[in-house]
């Protein structure tokens, strides 16, 4: 096996074991980005030197036989819209494509604290507003599995990068579905935590009680690593949540026989693939063999979370993307005569159609005159699917989707329509308004080899439970094949 192939448990053990070097482990790596990078553009800037003289730093650590962090000398590739510290931080902007960060978010802190190796940051499509990367202002990530479809979105090069087995983890953030959605597409395993878990200090905000930051592994065990790693009050977030620090790791046991699963028929109607559609109920029995209960249920919301999620989220983006003026900092407009001249011009020439599209809709719906019709009115919806979660969650510990409605589509196939690729996010969105959990893991291919997903969803802080249920359907199938870089 080679050692880009290991899993981030395996990594640790064969670093503690002195079985190999963090030097070497983050060499293999970087040679595999270099192999594979030029066919999937999951990077937009790589830390090479940075990397290899943290690694030479851990490596004394061991040597000496000080304590190692929970992810020693693990590499990690890190989305471009989290802040860190001396490297260029995007957001997939041209607004941001010289900006240097000079901090590093909370979950950076946590990463740097528990000796993981930061390799780079990832491609996103701008300001996380997109399902395919195809919005992003300086390249668009390919699919792994097949090099002519997206990888989703926003979170897209992070979820190529691991599963083109670039990095063995990445970070990324899940606005409407931004973790899960390219963890379906990629077909590698994607968490989106309970709203507040995970510290948004240092996210460059798109809607901020959507935003949350998640991550993307191989397995799910690898998974409980990284949330381990990243979970954690801070008094640096206004809506970080205080609560005693759980162990995940604890809940990695093959077991579903106390676990209720509810299956909602509105989520597979009209515009579900059939593929997709086939494989998630086969998944659904598979907890039944292994003991799990399982039922059909209802969840009337698809018909308006859509609209719901998008209304808000375009208010909360025109208000925080509001900072990016030509005056404080990032990109600003050569050819501005006047300072009215200069806002304008600013943010023409710096943000790309969708976000200006986003900026629009939210200017709109927050106005005069409309705010009551349509802003207030959707957040009365909002609380109406929290209520529609939580009275099914009286019955149920999760609720098992599919996560994402179609395959890896085709680039190009959903850009020319906004409203076609905003249904591509159909299944993920009630999530992040109601601000609970839910899990993406592979389980399936379609007849032309691309990954299917399920979502598992939860009740808030669930996440060990969910951890649980999710490990033990990995032990008991095997969707996990390295993709083949082929195209149509």
């Amino acid at each position: 096996m080679e050692i880009y192939e290991l899993s981030v448990s395996e990594i640790i053990k064969k670093l503690k074991a002195r079985e190999l070097t963090t030097t070497e482990v983050v060499n293999a790596y970087f040679k595999r980005i270099e192999e594979v990078e030029p066919k999937v553009d999951a990077f937009l800037t790589l830390t090479k030197e940075d990397a290899l003289k943290r690694a030479e730093e851990l490596q004394k650590k061991l040597d000496n036989n000080e304590k190692l962090g929970t992810l020693f000398g693990v590499p990690i590739a890190i989305k471009d819209a989290i802040c860190t510290n001396g490297v260029r931080t995007t957001s997939g902007s041209k607004m941001l494509e010289n900006f240097v960060s000079p901090y590093d978010a909370t979950v950076i802190e946590y990463l740097k604290k528990e000796d993981a190796i930061i390799v780079g940051k990832t491609n996103l499509d701008e300001f996380a507003m997109g399902s395919s990367t195809e919005h992003s202002a300086f390249k668009t990530t390919k699919n792994p599995y097949n090099l002519t479809r997206t990888p989703g979105g926003s979170s897209g090069g992070s979820a190529a990068a691991v599963a083109s087995y670039m990095v063995p983890c990445a970070l990324g953030s899940d606005t409407g579905g931004s973790v899960r959605q390219p963890a379906s597409l990629c077909g590698v395993v994607g968490l989106k935590p309970t709203y507040g878990l995970v510290s948004r200090y240092g996210l460059i905000a798109y809607a901020s009680s959507f935003d949350q930051i998640g991550a993307f592994t191989r397995n799910v065990e690898d998974l409980t690593l990284v949330m381990n790693t990243i979970i954690g009050t801070d008094e640096k977030d206004s809506t970080s949540i205080e609560r005693e620090k759980e162990d995940y790791t604890k809940f990695l046991v093959n077991d579903v026989k106390n676990i209720k699963i509810g299956v909602p028929k509105e989520f597979y109607g009209e515009g579900l693939k059939p593929e997709i559609k086939e494989s998630v109920l086969k998944a659904a029995e598979k907890f039944k063999e292994m003991g799990a209960t399982v039922e059909e249920c209802s969840l009337n919301i698809a018909d308006y979370c859509l609209a719901t999620y998008y209304i808000v989220a375009c208010a909360e983006a025109s208000s925080n993307l509001a900072r990016f003026d030509g005056i404080r900092y990032g990109y600003r407009s050569p050819n501005a005569t006047n300072l009215k001249d200069l806002y304008k011009k600013t943010r023409r020439e710096g943000f790309g159609e969708e976000v200006k599209r986003r900026i629009f809709l939210g200017t709109a719906v927050l106005s005069s005159g409309y705010s009551n019709k349509y802003y207030s009115k959707a957040q009365e919806a909002r609380n109406a699917i929290k209520a529609q979660f939580a009275e099914c969650f009286k019955k149920y510990d999760f609720i098992l989707t599919p996560t994402s409605p179609c395959e890896a589509f085709k680039f190009g196939e959903k850009t020319d329509d906004p409203l076609e690729m905003y249904l591509a996010d159909i299944y993920t969105v009630p999530i992040n308004t109601a601000g609970v959990p839910a899990i993406s893991i592979p389980c399936g291919y379609t007849e032309s080899g691309l990954p299917i997903g399920m979502q598992l969803i939860g009740n808030y802080f669930s996440e060990g439970k969910m951890i649980q249920t999710a490990y033990s359907y990995e032990q008991n199938t095997n969707w996990n094949k390295k993709p083949e870089f082929k195209e149509d």
